[in-house]
């Protein structure tokens, strides 16, 4: 099977979609003819869609929701590009107050299928105000389904999934995925949300990782395969609506597990799936339940600093041994 990078997957699905559907445009800050996006995923799709189905806006996130909400619940699939995940912040009450609330408040009458790309995560430097990430956010809000593809395959068969569906979702991107290859099928596939994907097989204990910390965790499992420690690595792909039964059944068959995310420990993507173990798998555990998130700081510029604050293999390498 062909290899593609994660930014050509996502660029192909966008692409395919675009010619599927009239209806699907994309709205957003440099993503034109220009510039291609901050990172390349738009590259000259404005060029065979014309700058009115690849529109450039303003710099004002609000906006740029704002207006995307407006042409869902018109008919249109608008697939919005926020540059940077921790800028979303600036379109909250867009997102959670309206997108998310449409379908509900309108007794479904109404829909709002959106779909708002963004790039999360640390590790290339750019500080506190571009570094976080914030996927926890949006799993708190009802109403917002919220992807977390790590692979090119998962990229675009969930955005395929997204673009189509009739649900706001919230599709997160990690900066350092993007020059990532992977096979990618060339014939027509989608990915449903809600189906956990397990990377790697395993007996001895479970890690549950999501985005860029899938690769550190597969990274992890093969280095601890040398001391006969078997590590079954499960990517759960959406976090709402979130696979609860795959990761169940893998504590059930490994009796350990360790949850790994970039973002920070307290209320974070790792306290939640920590959390409906220790409800409703509890009894299959031959061991505590561990954790390896980011301390609850904001991400430091110097790279010594971020390198510091960043879960690696290392410390996961150091949970899995704790319990195993």
């Amino acid at each position: 099977m062909r290899k593609i990078t994660y930014r050509e997957a996502l660029r192909e699905a966008l692409r395919e979609e675009m010619r599927r559907d009239p209806s699907v445009f994309l709205l957003g800050e440099d993503i034109g003819r220009y510039w291609g996006g901050a990172f390349k995923v738009t590259d000259g799709l404005a060029e065979e869609f014309g700058d009115e189905r690849v529109r450039d806006t303003p710099i004002s996130e609000s906006a740029i929701i704002g207006t995307a909400v407006g042409a869902a619940i018109t008919g249109m699939r608008p697939v919005a590009e926020i540059m940077f995940g921790d800028l979303t912040a600036l379109a909250m009450d867009q997102i959670a107050n309206q997108a998310a609330k449409i379908c509900y408040m309108f007794g479904g009458q109404a829909k709002c299928p959106l779909v708002i790309r963004t790039p999360f995560g640390a590790g290339v430097n750019i500080a506190s105000h571009h570094s976080q990430s914030l996927e926890a956010w949006f799993m708190h809000v009802p109403g917002i389904n919220v992807a977390v593809p790590s692979t090119p395959n998962d990229a675009k068969g969930l955005l395929k999934t997204a673009i189509r569906g009739e649900n706001p979702v919230f599709f997160c991107e990690h900066k350092l995925l993007y020059p990532i290859e992977g096979e990618v099928p060339e014939e027509e596939y989608t990915i449903p949300f809600g189906v956990a994907d397990v990377k790697r097989e395993g007996a001895d204990v479970t890690i549950v990782a999501t985005l860029f910390m899938v690769h550190k965790a597969l990274n992890a499992a093969a280095h601890l395969e040398k001391e006969d420690i078997s590590v079954e690595v499960v990517d759960p792909r959406t976090l709402t609506p979130l696979d609860k039964q795959a990761m169940m059944k893998s504590v059930k068959k490994t009796g350990r597990i360790v949850v790994v995310s970039e973002d920070c420990k307290t209320a974070g993507v790792s306290a939640e799936i920590a959390a409906i173990i220790a409800e409703e798998a509890i009894d299959y555990l031959d061991a505590p339940i561990k954790r390896v998130a980011e301390p609850d700081t904001p991400i430091p510029f110097s790279p010594p600093l971020e390198r510091y604050v960043i879960p690696d293999e290392k410390a996961i390498i150091k949970a899995v041994k704790e319990i195993a």
